[in-house]
């Protein structure tokens, strides 16, 4: 009887914690890029942003964009478009871009991606894979005797 008493208390104690902690919702938590948000980071001046990226963007600023890029980043920076759809790859992500869609090619087909607040700093192209992971089945008709071996286990 008293083993009873002790377990109901404990039990008690237990839905008593699971109450306080389904009561704290989680809280989203707010995007930064380098300690700015980003309402800071699109009211900024370009150059200031632009000391904000990393050095291989960067340098493709200063370098200069040939005249691909260039009116492949105006379309996607301009927001008239609802889909720009482009092969180009090498065109680094803003936080001008943010928002906007974009199909990009990989070699086979377009990708569509949703340009989120995470992607800024990185190109185009890493989120349009080139490769597809190989996926083998059965052993093939022209197959060994031993190849065609498939352990049970």
């Amino acid at each position: 009887m008293a083993d009873e008493k002790m377990s109901g208390t404990k039990s008690s104690r237990r839905k008593q914690r699971k109450k306080k902690t389904a009561i704290t919702a989680r809280r989203k938590k707010e995007f930064t890029y380098r300690g700015y948000t980003l309402e800071q980071l699109q009211e900024m001046p370009f150059e200031e942003v632009l000391e904000l990226m990393p050095s291989r963007i960067r340098r493709t600023f200063a370098r200069g964009f040939n005249d691909e890029q260039k009116t492949a980043y105006d379309k996607i920076g301009s927001g008239e478009y609802e889909m720009v759809r482009t092969h180009r790859r090498d065109v680094p992500i803003v936080p001008a871009f943010v928002g906007r869609k974009v199909a990009i090619y990989n070699g086979k087909e377009f990708k569509e991606v949703e340009i989120r607040p995470e992607m800024i700093g990185h190109y185009l192209g890493e989120f349009s894979m080139t490769r597809k992971s190989v996926k083998h089945s059965g052993p093939g008709v022209g197959a060994t005797r031993s190849s065609k071996f498939l352990p049970l286990k």
